[in-house]
């Protein structure tokens, strides 16, 4: 229950005046005519000096913090900035309770921004991965159907229909893995085996991997210049290595034909900053920001025609974070996208890194 000044004034000066009543009665001063003078200025001089104290120290106190909070509601979700009250020619304890109170909210306002992004993020990847599930699971559906609805007799037609249905289904089966690495990963489920390795010697087998693709599209995969020499790092082999290789297949899927993938090590005092490079149709500016997100693709029919879960990139993010790194990315429409990521160089006996 809320009290105010006034109420809380008057009881007080009320108990004041009778209690001095009743000592003044035990102590046989009991003037009847002083009495008429002295109680009700007694009772009157305590109203005043408690409801003043009352309404100027502490009440209006509070009404100001309330007044705080009306022009932190006012501002809706926009930034808070303490500058924009007049808290100038406030006395220091006023203006530390308005900067508590402001940065309580503040706080509290970036906690709700933060739990609405993800919210809608959890909108969106529901919406997305129904959608990426439901294309693969659908194509499979329908070859299988149009088999048992009778065209199974033909054989030509048998063998192409389950082909292209064990496809999908291949299709699936890598997203379902994708989406239970990347859920590892940001668990931490997933655990780094740091050592040291080969980068270099990791690349050439990712080519390897990956060359019949690139002959496809008549892309050269390359290293830079000096880059084409052992280089050691320290951090997980295998997870790297599924780095470079969705990062390069991403270049192949989607740079020119006739064109190229260049790797590049570049070396410091304690690290090696690795870069893959194409020469493609690059990323325009409003999408760079995107790129690593779920299921994100710049052009959504054109990506499917090229393969991949949509996933890829949103993995390589992780892993490189997992190794307390970042990764980025710049690019230039109609020149080309460079994808960069830096781990520690490994230095020891029968490591060499070779000419910076």
């Amino acid at each position: 229950m809320f009290f105010s000044s006034q109420s809380i004034a008057l009881f007080i000066s009320s108990f004041i005046t009778i209690s001095v009543f009743i000592v003044e009665w035990f102590l046989g001063y009991n003037d009847t005519s002083r009495n008429y003078i002295v109680y009700p200025f007694l009772f009157g001089i305590t109203f005043i000096l408690v409801y003043s104290t009352l309404e100027y120290l502490i009440f209006n106190e509070i009404n100001k913090i309330y007044e705080v909070f009306d022009k932190i509601k006012q501002k809706d979700e926009a930034e808070i900035n303490l500058k924009n009250f007049k808290t100038r020619n406030l006395p220091v304890k006023r203006k530390k309770i308005y900067q508590e109170v402001y940065t309580y909210v503040s706080k509290k306002q970036e906690e709700i921004k933060e739990l609405k992004k993800i919210e809608l993020f959890r909108r969106e990847f529901l919406a997305d991965i129904s959608h990426e599930l439901k294309t693969p699971i659908f194509a499979a559906q329908g070859y299988i159907h149009t088999l048992l609805d009778g065209a199974m007799g033909d054989k030509e037609v048998r063998e192409k229909f389950l082909k292209k249905a064990a496809k999908s289904l291949d299709g699936l089966q890598e997203m379902v893995e994708e989406l239970l690495t990347l859920s590892q990963l940001e668990t931490g489920e997933l655990k780094m085996n740091m050592a040291d390795f080969n980068i270099h010697e990791l690349t050439l087998e990712v080519f390897d991997m990956l060359e019949l693709k690139a002959k496809k599209k008549e892309i050269k995969l390359k290293f830079a210049d000096n880059s084409d020499r052992p280089v050691w790092v320290k951090g997980d082999a295998y997870q790297i290595k599924q780095v470079i290789k969705n990062l390069v297949e991403n270049a192949i899927n989607y740079g020119n034909e006739d064109g190229k993938v260049v790797v590049g090590f570049d070396l410091d005092k304690d690290n090696v900053i690795v870069s893959v490079k194409d020469n493609g149709p690059g990323i325009p500016p409003e999408h760079l920001k995107r790129v690593f997100e779920r299921f994100y693709r710049i052009e959504k029919s054109r990506s499917k025609e090229k393969g991949g879960t949509g996933l890829g990139l949103a993995i390589v993010q992780e892993i490189i974070e997992a190794h307390k790194s970042k990764v980025m990315v710049t690019s230039k429409v109609g020149k080309g996208t460079t994808f960069a990521f830096i781990l520690k160089k490994a230095i020891g006996d029968g490591k060499v890194q070779g000419p910076n």
